[in-house]
């Protein structure tokens, strides 16, 4: 539906980007792979610039689990080389993944990126895409508050392993106060369901709380 930005569990709308990699199709040119989609105000910014290098710092570990990473600005094309370049020659941190550079402000706009009390410039959001492009989590961000790029790498092993395992995850896993590394089963969705689950010999306190160990 236009007009309006995509929501989880829809599939995140096509466009054509221009990037420091080149011209890219999304979501068609990760098909088969986790995207992680993250804008941040500006090129030459303090938090944006520590975000990027802790980003970089965690890229191989993104690859690991099958996740690329895709940041995005209003900024233009040569102001994101420049910057990449300052980072690697002062920080000694190579930026490994492309950057959109949005200055028309479409793709930002489409996707609610864009404060209006804050100008034109990109709030820190992040998009989680599936390997269908299905967008699986969004999370903002507002300029005060740099991100936890470890919580946005847990997020993503949390979904992989949901999908493969059909469970859900508990707060804090995997290391949940109660249940450790332990997943949740999905509760019993009819009586008699219900009813078996709390005689099982399953891990839990009653029927709609029962956990199990998984691999991920």
């Amino acid at each position: 539906m236009e007009g309006r930005i995509p929501l989880i569990g829809e599939k995140f709308p096509e466009m054509k980007v221009l990037t420091t990699d080149g011209a890219k199709e999304l979501p068609k040119d990760y098909k088969g792979k986790w995207l992680v989609l993250f804008s941040h105000p500006g090129d030459f910014t303090p938090v944006c610039t520590t975000e990027f290098v802790e980003f970089a710092k965690k890229h191989e570990d993104f690859k690991k689990i099958n996740t690329e990473l895709l940041g995005l600005s209003v900024d233009a094309v040569h102001s994101h080389i420049k910057w990449m370049e300052w980072i690697k020659d002062n920080l000694g941190v190579e930026i490994t993944f492309p950057i959109i550079a949005d200055t028309m402000g479409r793709v930002a706009s489409r996707l609610g990126m864009v404060d209006p009390e804050k100008g034109s410039a990109t709030v820190r959001a992040v998009f989680i895409l599936d390997p269908e492009g299905t967008i699986r989590l969004i999370m903002y961000y507002p300029s005060e508050v740099g991100r936890y790029i470890e919580e946005i790498y847990r997020a993503v092993r949390a979904l992989q392993l949901a999908d493969k395992n059909k469970v859900v995850t508990p707060a804090n896993w995997p290391e949940n106060s109660i249940f450790g590394s332990k997943v949740i089963i999905p509760p019993a969705s009819t009586y008699a369901e219900a009813m078996k689950r709390k005689t099982s010999a399953e891990e839990g306190y009653d029927w709609w709380l029962k956990v199990k160990e998984v691999k991920e």
